[in-house]
């Protein structure tokens, strides 16, 4: 913890101080442009990789980075309610959908279901993304690991995607061009970020020249 609050004071003496007048600005206020949802993973910081200002993004973490389908009840939802008061409050121009290399959440998909005995809560949630091993057997090219880890963490991200679109409110802006659906993996080790193309059906790497 000695570290986390030399952090705090260093932020206050030097962070703070160069951006007050932004924090001045957002002290009441905040209009991000994107919802950004991620895995909670500690190795991935998302205004460090997209080198944004607090402000710019509403940002919604969990295990695996997953969506929900859209769904009326009365049970605490957190995802789902972050994601309708970033569209329908904030009213978001876009949302990404960012997945990682090594991902944990992504690993246990294709685990036995009792290797997470201990993580009871962690299984329940992982079954939002149940059919992503079959989906992951069936574009298999052969038996390596590593193959399968990509697979299955961009084919996550695709069922993310989708799962979006079963929300009314966004499926209707989406249809109507008022907002973007991004995927996004990236990876930790090389800092690359492969963007899903739709019309070609595959993760590109980002290429900044395209801008």
């Amino acid at each position: 913890m000695d570290k986390l609050f030399k952090g705090i004071m260093k932020f206050k003496k030097q962070d703070f101080e160069k951006h007050k007048e932004l924090f001045k600005k957002l002290g009441r206020k905040q209009e991000p442009h994107t919802l950004f949802i991620g895995c909670a993973d500690s190795r991935v910081v998302p205004s460090m990789i997209t080198n944004t200002f607090p402000g710019e993004l509403f940002i919604i973490r969990n295990v695996a980075n997953i969506v929900p389908p859209y769904r009326d009840t009365e049970e605490w939802v957190s995802t789902t309610s972050g994601i309708e008061y970033a569209v329908k409050a904030l009213n978001v121009e876009n949302i990404v959908v960012c997945g990682h290399s090594n991902c944990g959440g992504c690993a246990a998909m294709n685990a036995p279901v009792e290797s997470l005995d201990e993580v009871p809560h962690v299984r329940r949630w992982l079954e939002v993304s149940k059919e992503v091993r079959g989906r992951v057997d069936r574009l298999m090219t052969g038996d390596s690991e590593e193959e399968r880890e990509w697979l299955t963490e961009q084919v996550n991200i695709l069922v993310q995607m989708r799962n979006l679109l079963t929300f009314p409110y966004i499926k209707e802006r989406y249809e109507r061009g008022e907002i973007k659906i991004y995927g996004w993996h990236y990876i930790i080790e090389t800092g690359d970020i492969y963007n899903y193309n739709d019309s070609e059906d595959e993760f590109q790497l980002f290429d900044p020249a395209s801008l």
